[in-house]
């Protein structure tokens, strides 16, 4: 019983890390975009263009290869701790 109990106390301490980092992956790569946006000079540089540059950007983001990677956070300590029962057993 104090297994299951370990088993979910730790998939909900992994999912809010996993919300947390997922959000400040997002948060630095739109900072990114508009650092790259600014750094440009541009024909059209409206809001709107500005706007529609970023959220290409964070789409293209959100396809990525960096954004799966965010799941290994549930992937690499259940792995260990099944390595570390599975070695003490």
């Amino acid at each position: 019983m104090q297994f299951v109990r370990f088993g979910i106390l730790g998939f909900i301490v992994l999912t809010v890390i996993y919300f947390l980092v997922s959000i400040y992956s997002r948060s630095i790569r739109r900072e990114w975009l508009e650092g790259e946006w600014a750094e440009e000079e541009r024909e059209d540089s409206s809001e709107a263009a500005r706007e529609a540059f970023i959220e290409a950007g964070m789409t293209k983001y959100e396809a990525g290869f960096r954004k799966k990677l965010i799941v290994l956070i549930y992937v690499i300590p259940t792995l260990l701790v099944g390595i570390l029962v599975y070695v003490i057993n």
